[in-house]
């Protein structure tokens, strides 16, 4: 199969369109052969050396977590699917390895879920870890309806699902973005702020009974403002930064794979309550483009590869 590897940690150059040995099955693994994946800033974090010591890594390896495809092949104990299934998943292993970014992967079964029938394979494909540490993240926050919600990084891959998913929950979402986002973060149904110096002031400004839930997917200071401007009883979530969870009594997220995480996903995008934004597609032998594209930190919705 045609795959992009890299032998070495690196820039985006070190990506290569290489032909690896077809995945290996396991009894409760499935092969799905790729219609897309997405890049995540963590792939190129990992590809860059700086989560070395962190997730174990075998070069060479196949970068992506996130996948849409057709399952291809099913191992002996996976009941829930079958040949031909359309098929999305967030397919983190225990080591990084045989990644999405190649004609075929080997999932585990518990990463997958079936497809929303309303995406196309190249939306459906931007959705698993986004979407996902966006749900977890409101779950494990127990997000409520009449609750205010700040959510830092609103308009990015996750804070995009994060205010959708707790508007359909009935809360009041206030969201961080810089001003070019701010009719963005309107049509999904949040109330903007520009991101910055004075951002707890223009917070309180807008809601003067502070804050419920702080949802911080942004990093840097996000949870020290957050802190300020927190209610009585509030609680803040990172995804970025521990001190949420050690010194705010809050929590630290690192999204999970989950079959029922995504079917929750899929019901709401099935629904018309949830939607997606791509930002850019690139075929799989332009990966590293990709990767340079999700490096600026500038695009507004995922960046996918076509395989």
């Amino acid at each position: 199969m045609r795959a992009i590897t890299y032998s070495k940690f690196g820039g985006a150059d070190v990506l290569e369109l290489t032909d690896q040995p077809d995945p290996h099955i396991g009894p409760d693994t499935l092969v799905v052969r790729v219609k897309a994946a997405s890049v995540n800033p963590v792939d190129w974090k990992i590809r860059s050396g700086y989560l070395e010591g962190l997730i174990d890594m075998q070069l060479p390896a196949i970068p992506g977590w996130d996948v849409a495809g057709v399952v291809e092949q099913v191992g002996l104990d996976t009941p829930e699917f079958q040949v031909g299934d359309e098929v999305y998943g967030y397919v983190r292993k225990d080591t990084v390895h045989g990644g999405t970014f190649a004609e075929l992967v080997a999932a585990p079964v518990r990463t997958l879920a079936r497809k929303p029938a309303s995406l196309s394979f190249e939306e459906a494909a931007a959705v698993p870890l986004a979407g996902l540490t966006a749900y977890q993240a409101i779950r494990r926050s127990a997000v409520r309806a009449s609750q205010t919600v700040l959510v830092h990084a609103a308009a990015g891959g996750v804070g995009a699902f994060a205010v959708q998913i707790a508007k359909e929950l009935g809360a009041r979402v206030i969201g961080t973005a810089s001003e070019a986002n701010h009719e963005f973060l309107r049509s999904l149904g949040a109330e903007p702020v520009t991101y910055g110096e004075g951002l707890a002031d223009r917070v309180r400004a807008i809601a003067p009974g502070g804050i419920d839930v702080a949802l911080d997917f942004a990093g840097g200071d996000s949870v020290a403002v957050s802190a300020e401007v927190l209610a009585d009883g509030g609680t803040i979530t990172s995804i970025a930064d521990p001190r949420a969870r050690t010194e705010h009594r809050g929590q630290y997220v690192w999204v999970r794979p989950s079959a029922a995480g995504l079917d929750a996903l899929t019901a709401l995008f099935d629904a018309g309550k949830l939607s997606v934004e791509v930002a850019q597609v690139f075929d799989l032998a332009d990966a590293a483009a990709a990767h340079r594209a999700s490096e600026t930190g500038h695009t507004r919705g995922k960046v996918v590869v076509r395989v």
